[in-house]
């Protein structure tokens, strides 16, 4: 019979806060009262969480909603929020592909796979209905959010896009224009300005989809932010050194240009106003202008965000005014001029004069509690300050709220302050040891600083206690006293009831790798680099209360005995039986001692680098020891011979754990977490991996096994912990291969799609050919092999009808009929509609030319029967341009496409004029509304003078 294992599957993601692949957004809580119950007064912070995205409140630090797709796996790169509709978010991933998220519900609206690579930058227009993405794959893609398609894909970028911002040029609209829009006609195509890490700086005309303007922005390498001021028409580029350009944008010829009044090509739209160097001289990595655009923050990797102040056209010119008067006092002096000549020099102040340093100036630099690693502003900061948010690579969120200068002082200097941060739901550091208490509900973690305590079922930090470099720790017999083992060599000793640091033992003199409770809950050995094993009792010590005459209970560790071996002490184990001590030693050896007596046993020799980890199973028979040679050894403990060596993982292996019971009752089915970012599952009798869980971002660190074994936790340098659960569903290991073998295959054929194209165009298709669209072509190749042959099949039986009217229609296909027996052409229409829009277009391109009449038989039944005519048109469309050559040359093509003609004309007709009935209606239900909501208030005094008033008798005093 084929042995079956019971499944792993990955259930819940906590201690991550924010994580260093992408940017952080600020949004503002909604005013809707419909959502009033979602405010939360600070605003929200969405911020990336590996493979998802994670919404803060900021003020309470909490966490409200959580995005995750669980169909991809890929970390996010790139998060933008839309301009139009602030609940609809653009998230990049870094598989290249790219879904809106709508925050209201959580939930994905559109997926776009077009770039082979991660996403770096994404940018709505101003409408709110484009939307366009960079990526490391050196193209720009434009997509169009109403359609759900990629509109085409720019290039002329020799290394990654670093920056994207759309450019509108101002123009005057009519009423008419304006309802255009509002009714979603696209009257400007505008332009994009793009940046790239190859120092460039681009100008695309989007109309004519190709790029009128070059300019090379940095002097000093790469270009790695762009930030864009739309009101002002400013440009900021930041690259290497702290050097920071800026720009001007001529909107007037832009708009001349897109008009067509102007034929100067030749002409320069952007201008370099002149270039200035922040404080920090490494690389700068982010600039964002503040929404009133008064202000702009930069930042590059260290502690710090500058931010500058713009001045107002006023300052500018009062600046200029002053120089231009030092000027003249000074030509007064050395020349001694006339006056009259003097006072020619005294005309108009024109700004475009005036020096970039005299309109940007620094306000003030913010210190921040890690390494910035993005910012975003609040859209709704008051008239006393402007507050930033900012995430830091240490893995929290804080907000600072800036001063403004006060206007009357000038000796006043702006202040800023920390006024919100989120930090607690994670550490800032590396978590370097779990261990879970034996009821299953906690869950210590342990990094460099910090020390936390997780309801593993709520997954929420209960108690956060300072600690040093944390190596090691665990839960001590009770679960109520934590021991943590630390890099200093000393052995802290926390009470979670009282939340306290109860002891602090200096026990060795170099870093403590290891640690581990007796069997017997008695007592507990630590290992370290002084190469020494030392044993320690649990004592219960009464102790008086500081103030009082009462005595409370405290826990001390009392030192038994010290085992000296002759190298570094990396890992030690007692066997469950407590009979034995395993020592993992630096010299890459595994010896084995007698607990009771301290007497060398056995000696396992075998790895070529360090041994890392080991443990015992449960009937103390087995010992698996996992090393840095990527090697994992199985040893029995009768005579320590090795039982099988596997090479498990693609870099170091940092802990192997045998999971405490399965249903063969023995425990010899194992886990192993290495820094390959993978968690092997392995059956230790028949030396047979059984599952490969893949899910982290980052090296594993740490690992831990419950008492049950219903789950398992790992942390890793993604920051993230891990709950995987064991499920009901059954796995064997040949269906296992299988699915290897499979995702192997997907791998090598999307990597073999993906090829690169090897024309220079500037100018090309968005498409890109994937799992899925390859699926959604062979579904449309099924369908119209069916429905060709049930149309001939009902073509054939209405001809027979003819001459015998009472003839039994045939048998049809039985998937006909599982579908209430609809037609071969509707059959064919709902498989098409079931494919998603941004993958119509690459599944249409694997059908062969053998296919297009057929294709194009159905287009007819669907123009005659007035079917969904938008996504007609779209097919007939795109398969005029793909194969066009071959169709103008078919006979047989060109009278079908002459009927396809004639029944769009009248379908298109009829729908022409539904529109223009209901976009009457919808103007004169406008003019309506706008009639009887308004109405004309008068003030009673001014409309009381106008009544003329009747004569009085009055009483008049003449001199």
């Amino acid at each position: 019979m084929v042995k079956s294992y019971l499944k792993y599957e990955h259930d819940q993601t906590f201690g991550v806060i924010t994580s260093l692949s992408s940017n952080v957004v600020w949004t503002s809580d909604s005013h809707d009262p419909k959502t009033a119950l979602r405010s939360t007064g600070a605003g929200r912070a969405v911020a990336p969480a590996n493979e998802g995205v994670l919404c803060w409140d900021v003020k309470k630090g909490e966490l409200l909603k959580r995005w995750l797709d669980p169909k991809c796996k890929s970390e996010v790169t790139v998060i933008e929020q839309s301009v139009q509709d602030p609940e609809v978010f653009a998230v990049g991933y870094e598989d290249g592909s790219i879904r809106l998220w709508d925050s209201k519900y959580s939930s994905v609206i559109v997926t776009f796979n077009g770039h082979r690579s991660a996403v770096t930058t994404l940018t709505f227009n101003k409408s709110g209905v484009q939307l366009a993405s960079g990526a490391k794959d050196t193209d720009i893609i434009v997509w169009d959010l109403v359609s759900e398609v990629g509109l085409f894909r720019l290039r002329g970028h020799k290394d990654q896009i670093t920056g994207l911002s759309f450019l509108d040029p101002a123009s005057q609209e009519s009423n008419e224009e304006l309802f255009n829009d509002q009714i979603g006609t696209d009257t400007e195509a505008g332009f994009i300005i793009s940046t790239g890490k190859d120092s460039l700086l681009k100008l695309w005309d989007l109309d004519s989809r190709h790029c009128i303007e070059t300019h090379v922005v940095q002097t000093s390498g790469e270009c790695w932010a762009l930030a864009s001021a739309s009101r002002d028409g400013r440009l900021i580029t930041a690259g290497n050194d702290g050097e920071l350009r800026f720009w001007s944008i001529d909107s007037d010829g832009l708009k001349l240009l897109k008009s067509r009044y102007s034929e100067d090509v030749e002409k320069s739209f952007l201008r370099s106003m002149g270039t200035l160097l922040r404080q920090g001289r490494e690389r700068t990595l982010g600039v964002k202008f503040s929404p009133h655009e008064d202000y702009f923050a930069v930042h590059g990797s260290e502690k710090a965000v500058e931010i500058w102040r713009i001045k107002s056209e006023g300052e500018v010119q009062k600046t200029l005014s002053r120089k231009r008067r030092r000027k003249r006092e000074k030509a007064e002096r050395e020349a001694k001029a006339r006056e009259a000549v003097l006072d020619n020099e005294i005309g108009h102040i024109d700004l475009s004069e005036a020096d970039v340093s005299e309109i940007f100036v620094p306000h003030v630099i913010v210190r921040t509690g890690g390494k910035v690693r993005s910012i975003s502003w609040d859209a709704l900061s008051g008239n006393k300050s402007v507050q930033l948010l900012v995430a830091t690579a240490n893995n929290q969120l804080e907000t600072y709220g800036v001063s403004h200068i006060a206007k009357d002082s000038r000796s006043s200097h702006p202040n800023y302050s920390r006024t919100y941060s989120v930090d607690l739901p994670g550490h800032r550091n590396d978590i370097r040891a779990l261990s879970i208490s034996s009821d299953d509900k906690m869950l210590a973690s342990a990094s460099n600083g910090s020390l936390k305590i997780w309801n593993v079922k709520a997954q929420r930090c209960i108690r956060t206690f300072d600690c040093g470099y944390a190596l090691c720790c665990s839960f001590l017999p009770g679960d109520k006293i934590v021991t943590v083992g630390t890099k200093s060599g000393d052995l802290e000793v926390f009470d979670v009831v009282s939340s306290s640091m109860t002891e602090v033992v200096k026990a060795h003199e170099g870093p403590i790798w290891t640690l581990q409770v007796h069997p017997d809950g008695k007592s507990m050995a630590t290992g370290s680099a002084d190469k020494t094993v030392k044993f320690w009792n649990f004592r219960i010590v009464q102790e008086e209360v500081p103030g009082t005459r009462r005595t409370s209970p405290q826990l001390r560790l009392v030192h038994t005995r010290t085992l000296k071996v002759t190298d570094d002490v990396l890992s030690l184990r007692f066997s469950p039986d407590s009979r034995l001590l395993a020592v993992a030693q630096l010299d890459n050896t595994v010896k084995i001692f007698f607990l009771d007596t301290l007497k060398h046993f056995l000696n396992l020799y075998g790895h070529k680098l360090p041994v890392l980890n080991m443990d015992i199973s449960f009937d103390s028979k087995l010992i698996v020891t996992c090393s840095a040679d990527k090697n994992v050894r199985l040893w029995g403990l009768d005579f320590g011979d090795c039982h099988k060596a596997f090479f498990a993982h693609q870099d170091s292996i940092m802990q192997v754990s045998f999971i405490p019971h399965n249903r063969d009752g023995n425990g010899h089915h194992f886990l192993s977490a290495s820094k390959d970012r993978l968690i092997k599952y392995w059956d230790g009798d028949k030396f047979e991996q059984i599952q490969k869980l893949d899910g982290h971002h980052g090296e594993i660190w740490a690992l831990a096994v419950s008492r049950s074994g219903d789950y398992f936790i790992s942390a890793s340098h993604d920051k993230s912990i891990r709950i995987w659960k064991q499920t009901d569903e059954q796995i064997f290991l040949e269906e296992e291969r299988e699915k290897e073998f499979e995702e192997m295959y997907e791998q090598t054929l999307t990597a073999s799609l993906e090829q690169t194209d090897q024309t220079q165009n500037e100018v090309q298709t968005a498409g890109k050919q994937t799992t899925e669209t390859l699926m959604a072509g062979e579904k449309i190749v099924e369908a119209l092999d069916v429905g060709i042959e049930d149309l001939e099949l009902m073509q054939a039986w209405a001809k027979a009808k003819s001459e015998k009217p009472g003839l039994v229609p045939p048998a049809r296909n039985l998937l006909f009929i599982a579908m209430g027996n609809i037609s071969a052409e509707q059959h064919v229409l709902n498989v098409i509609q079931k494919i998603h829009a941004a993958a119509l277009q690459d599944a249409l391109i694997v059908l062969p030319f053998a296919r297009v009449p057929q294709l194009f038989i159905f287009l007819k039944f669907w123009a005659d029967k007035g079917w969904n005519i938008s996504l007609t048109c779209r097919i007939l469309f795109f398969m005029l341009k793909i194969h066009h050559r071959q169709i103008i040359a078919s006979k047989m093509m060109r009278s079908l496409l002459d009927e396809i003609r004639g029944s769009l004309r009248l379908s298109l007709k009829r729908q022409k004029d539904e529109m223009g009935v209901n976009i009457a209606g919808l103007r004169f239900m406008g003019r309506a509304i706008d009639e009887s909501g308004s109405k004309d208030y008068v003030d009673e005094e001014a409309w009381n003078e106008k009544i003329p008033s009747l004569k009085k008798r009055g009483f008049v005093e003449i001199a």
